[in-house]
């Protein structure tokens, strides 16, 4: 893991992954939205809105996961400080808040004509919309420091504190009673019909790939001017 942090191998293997990355994701992505629109059946209850599914759920998805590993790399910069630790919750942020932005917007598609309604403000909506809100504060806290040069601690600490939220989110429907339907899938159990899941799954694959090489694309720049400012301090100095 150590060997990881060093800059120069991270940038060596990033390099070409980024790419196979974003290049298989799109691919797998396109394929199962194609599918999800020319092959998936019309739901018994929900008709023709349950084609937003492979959309809306794998957003959800890594909204959450887009703030997991900010916390993750947060208590990493905080415990070891690794020195991509830092950068590797700065690139997280902006995809994790983009994927909660589509998750509460194809919600609202989907809402309308299965609720009645765009907005309720129950459990599951309201720790979303939070959950977007954290994304910004986070982007604008990691921001200031950047350009401040104060330290990175102050927005892993703010990672950490939000990484809260992520449980509230995930228990919701369970905690509270709610008009956002239950969890259809669980580690080992599934109640949705397979001509459902599998497209569930594919598109959660490609969107999670996509969102991988995103992150890993952030990294490669915000470590290059990372290392730009380096090099005109030093040239300053030496001036």
């Amino acid at each position: 893991m150590h060997g990881f942090a060093n800059p120069t191998r991270f940038l060596r293997i990033a390099r070409w992954l980024t790419p196979w990355l974003l290049a298989s994701g799109l691919l797998v992505t396109a394929g199962a939205l194609i599918w999800t629109l020319t092959v998936l059946p019309a739901e018994r209850l929900q008709g023709e809105t349950v084609r937003i599914l492979p959309v809306h759920v794998p957003t959800a998805w890594l909204g959450m996961g887009g703030w997991t590993t900010i916390a993750i790399a947060s208590f990493v910069e905080l415990v070891w400080r690794h020195p991509l630790a830092t950068i590797a919750g700065r690139a997280a942020a902006v995809p994790g808040a983009v994927f909660t932005a589509l998750c509460l917007l194809t919600g609202s598609i989907w809402g309308r004509p299965a609720w009645g309604t765009w907005w309720i403000w129950d459990g599951r909506l309201t720790s979303m919309l939070v959950l977007l809100f954290l994304y910004i504060g986070y982007i604008v806290l990691a921001q200031a420091t950047a350009r401040e040069g104060a330290s990175s601690r102050v927005p892993a600490i703010f990672g950490l504190i939000g990484a809260i939220n992520i449980p509230i989110i995930h228990y919701s429907v369970i905690w509270w009673y709610s008009i956002h339907q239950p969890p259809s899938l669980s580690v080992g159990q599934s109640a949705m019909a397979p001509a459902f899941l599998w497209p569930l799954l594919i598109s959660t694959l490609g969107f999670s790939l996509i969102f991988g090489g995103v992150v890993l694309a952030r990294m490669r720049a915000l470590l290059a001017d990372v290392q730009a400012e380096a090099r005109l301090r030093r040239k300053a100095l030496g001036a």
